[in-house]
């Protein structure tokens, strides 16, 4: 190697400790490193090509069971940091909009319109999604395996889900052999016991099997044109790649701790056969796994494979780098609800037979004269019914500094549309029985038959 060529790489290598030293964490672009990845630039009407600015209105279609609750977090965290609107739901909804209702903008606090980002848990409905949100909105949306996201939602749900609670032994295998003699398609949370993914999209959980195949492979074929993104569990860091590139965001918007996780004792191992017979339960969901899985792919090999591992590898030590700064070394220890001291850090909890474990501070962070955690940090590690609730407090204060004779008005006439617009009680952290659940489970994302 030449002396010139020796002298570049120790510029290089001293900037990048520099700006480690200084910076924490990087706010510079992958680009900056010379990873030959393709960049994320606009041409503007003059024809010149530049950055993009970083997109700022978001559906995210938060599903149940695959990590979704992690995505959230960093969609929360972005839009604190930018001054953006969160929509949230209204308080009868709690920390859901009225699910497992179809979406409806009455289920949108008054205090969060206009909204630039919607991510709580809700039931797709386009027309009405789109009542609320800008035209320029990326719709994103993730999913997981059927057979290992199903074990999941067995466990989580078992107590609830009345497909679930009457099998005997809370066995899971005992449910696959005989299926439907346990599921009630009408019932009180059948949607968490089949065909869950096409349901929280809109779809039809409960298509004729004669007519399954062919429905699913239209529906996969409408969520694709509603979708700008959908990102799969499995691979949560590639999808993030493809993420940050489709929102021209900076590798620090989509740095991450794991939330909402269930402690290993709470988790079972599935056999070959259960799993096969998972994906022939819930034959319309596989089909959509498989569909965008193959898709995600796709995607990830026209940006080139080793790009994606390189910019992988780099959110990784960032993630790192930022863990350090805000406690001091590794992540805080996991811990149960009733271990962890603060109650802002709390996870619910959905039943005595499933832990959910979430992050303690540790004691050297909270003792008397240590400088307090930054709040980026301790929101990092929020679960995501405090979260939503802080966020709530927040933007209704913003609103009411921003319109003060406006707001006791819009806030009761929001009570009264939603009174009006009820069907049915609405669902707090578990949806309660609604009257129209038969009627519901027919698309709310509507399909050509």
């Amino acid at each position: 190697m030449s002396q010139k060529k020796i002298f570049l790489v120790l510029i290089a290598v001293s900037t990048v400790s520099l700006l480690l030293h200084h910076g924490g964490h990087l706010n510079l672009t992958l680009e900056a490193f010379g990873l030959g990845c393709p960049s994320s630039t606009v041409t503007s009407t003059q024809g010149s090509s530049g950055p993009s600015a970083k997109h700022t209105s978001v559906a995210f279609l938060k599903t149940h069971k695959t990590a979704s609750s992690t995505v959230q977090n960093i969609l929360f965290r972005f839009a604190e940091r930018n001054n953006l609107t969160v929509a949230l739901p209204i308080t009868t909804c709690d920390h859901q909009f009225c699910y497992p209702r179809p979406f409806s903008a009455h289920f949108v606090h008054q205090h969060t319109t206009p909204p630039d980002i919607i991510t709580n848990h809700l039931r797709f409905s386009r027309a009405e999604l789109r009542r609320l949100m800008p035209n320029n909105t990326m719709y994103i949306t993730i999913l997981r395996e059927p057979g290992a996201m199903f074990e999941s939602l067995f466990t989580y749900f078992n107590q609830y889900c009345l497909s679930f609670k009457r099998v005997p032994n809370g066995s899971l295998e005992t449910f696959l052999d005989h299926p439907w003699s346990y599921y009630r398609p009408e019932e009180k949370d059948s949607m968490y016991a089949r065909n869950t993914l096409t349901f929280d999209l809109g779809g039809d959980k409960d298509r004729p099997s004669s007519e399954a195949a062919g429905y699913a492979k239209r529906f996969a074929l409408e969520v694709e044109r509603v979708f700008s993104l959908v990102m799969i569990a499995e691979y949560f860091d590639e999808s993030l790649v493809l993420l940050r590139r489709l929102l021209s965001w900076d590798l620090d918007d989509v740095l991450y701790v794991s939330l909402n996780m269930r402690t290993p004792d709470s988790k079972s191992s599935l056999s070959s056969e259960n799993t096969a017979k998972i994906r022939a339960w819930n034959a319309i969901d596989s089909v959509l796994y498989d569909y965008f899985n193959a898709s995600l792919w796709r995607q990830l090999n026209t940006l080139g494979l080793a790009c994606v591992e390189r910019e992988v590898q780099l959110l990784r030590q960032s993630r790192d780098r930022l863990v350090r700064s805000c406690f001091g070394g590794h992540l805080p220890p996991l811990r149960s609800a009733a271990q962890i001291t603060n109650k802002e850090l709390r996870p619910w909890q959905p039943s005595a037979k499933v832990a959910i474990v979430g992050y303690d501070i540790p004691v050297n962070l909270t003792q008397k004269g240590h400088i307090p955690l930054r709040d980026e940090c301790l929101k990092m590690i929020m679960p995501e019914v405090q979260y939503t609730r802080l966020l709530l407090r927040s933007e209704s204060l913003r609103y009411r500094k921003r319109y003060p004779l406006r707001s006791s008005q819009q806030t009761s006439r929001s009570v009264g549309q939603v009174r009006a617009h009820k069907e049915s009680p609405a669902p707090s952290l578990i949806p309660r029985p609604s009257d129209t659940m038969a009627r519901s489970t027919r698309g709310a994302l509507r399909l050509s038959q």
